[in-house]
């Protein structure tokens, strides 16, 4: 087929079905199980509407706030939330960075420096642990 020869003719489409009840089908009813036969009456009975509309009908919307001034409060709750958490995470990384920023610049010769690279290596230990435990127990062992 080419492009320029071909049309909505030279395409099949099955005809669609009919949705009328047939009368001779509701007096056919009695071959039908009874479970069946009620299934089918009610299915008569329901509206012909989506299955989405109907359950809509039935229970609230919980996503969308019923007035503006709902939706208002809820926004602004949220935002005071988002605000107070906010204010958390910015104390909780100032009181870190309060523990941490005192540092002491310490020269070593060579070889302490390599005992200390050893035992942090063989202890599986920062050399800065280290550090901080051996000043701990010299203070506290004279006094400080």
């Amino acid at each position: 087929m080419a492009k320029g020869q071909t049309t909505v003719s030279d395409f099949a489409v099955a005809p669609r079905r009919s949705r009328t009840v047939d009368p001779a089908a509701k007096r056919d009813d009695a071959h039908l199980s009874p479970e069946r036969a009620s299934e089918e009456a009610g299915a008569e009975n329901r509206p012909h509407a989506p299955a989405s509309l109907l359950e809509a009908e039935q229970r609230p919307s919980r996503l969308i706030a019923p007035t503006e001034e709902a939706r208002r409060e809820r926004s602004v709750s949220k935002a005071l939330q988002r605000e107070d958490s906010r204010v958390r995470l910015r104390d909780l990384k100032r009181a870190h960075d309060r523990e941490s920023k005192h540092y002491v610049n310490c020269p070593l010769n060579y070889e302490t420096k390599k005992r200390l690279e050893r035992a942090s290596f063989e202890n599986d230990v920062k050399m800065t642990k280290i550090m901080q435990a051996a000043i701990d127990q010299y203070l506290k062992d004279n006094g400080y």
